[in-house]
């Protein structure tokens, strides 16, 4: 029997880092490191749980994780970061293997890897394709909208949604991010290649988990596949193949009485992507769990590439 892959989770107490040790839960190929509660902000524990491993998950805030990446001595040691520190920092691996077969390779090589954001993922699962076929320029003025449910906002905002007694305000979808200085808007430029950071409203609502974030584009400003149906085609060929990002088939939407739900992913580790709208108008829109395909799923999903075993083992599609 081969050896067990040694993996530490930092930040195993919050919502990504629970959901990646729940998907661990019915593996037999790794050994999870643990770290007791009164040692999990412990620096030299840390640093010794670190270096024992053969990967870390960070499942932290960003200045944490930098500082976890700091405490690396063994060069051996695969980080896979699930936070914003390191997503377009030079030496990292982009944690979306469906893009291209760069990152694809990347991922598999590399001992650095970032995780996209869950509102990231979204984005660029769709705007990506779009600049890479050339649908689009790198400089179409580009803008997105995303509902997510409240895990999304961490252990705070999950508290506050769960109270049993809360203000009125939580009762309905909040929109956030007004001064568009949203975190993860500089991932959603650099990756796709675009030339400006996109216009982006999120909202978050009253459910747990699960998101769809869309993008609006007018078919006039394109360079080509100008009908809602020639889109449709080029992204589905664009993930033809891949058991992770599937491209509904057109009009799917018709089955959920042409609405698409912020919930209907959650739970799962894949992401579905519709094409609507008309010959003036097409609407992209990515649906997933920010927990699953948004983070933690994509984190195992990278861990799966980067071991070189089933890439969906242990992940619910």
């Amino acid at each position: 029997m081969s050896r067990k892959v040694k993996i530490f989770i930092d930040g195993s107490e919050g919502t990504t880092g629970l959901r990646i040790h729940e998907r661990f839960a019915e593996r037999e190929d790794v050994e999870l490191l643990p770290i007791s509660s009164e040692l999990r902000k412990d620096k030299e524990e840390r640093k010794r749980l670190i270096n024992s491993s053969d990967i870390t998950f960070l499942c932290l805030p960003d200045a944490a994780a930098e500082e976890s990446v700091s405490l690396v001595e063994n060069d051996h040691v695969r980080i896979i970061d699930t936070s914003t520190a390191h997503r377009t920092m030079e030496g990292w691996a982009y944690g979306f293997p469906e893009l291209s077969k760069e990152h694809r390779e990347a991922i598999a090589a590399g001992n650095r890897i970032a995780v996209p954001g869950c509102y990231a993922t979204g984005f660029i699962s769709l705007v990506y394709p779009m600049v890479a076929e050339g649908l689009i320029s790198a400089d179409y003025p580009v803008s997105a909208f995303g509902i997510s449910g409240y895990s999304g906002g961490g252990r705070k905002m999950i508290a506050a949604y769960e109270a049993e007694e809360r203000e009125d305000a939580l009762l309905a979808p909040r929109e956030y991010a007004l001064s568009q200085a949203h975190k993860h808007l500089k991932e959603m430029k650099k990756i796709p290649g675009l030339k400006r950071e996109p216009l982006f409203s999120p909202i978050v609502a009253d459910y747990y988990s699960g998101m769809v974030v869309s993008v609006p584009v007018y078919t006039e400003l394109m360079n080509k596949g100008r009908t809602p149906q020639e889109v449709w085609k080029y992204l589905a060929d664009f993930y033809a193949g891949s058991c992770f990002v599937r491209v509904m088939p057109f009009g799917a939407e018709e089955a959920s009485a042409n609405m698409l739900a912020g919930n209907a992913m959650s739970g799962r580790d894949s992401l579905r992507i519709y094409v609507t709208g008309n010959e003036d108008r097409v609407l992209l829109s990515s649906q997933f769990d920010n927990l699953g395909k948004g983070a933690s799923g994509a984190a195992i999903q990278c861990l799966n590439i980067a071991l070189g075993c089933e890439e969906s083992k242990g992940l619910h599609l």
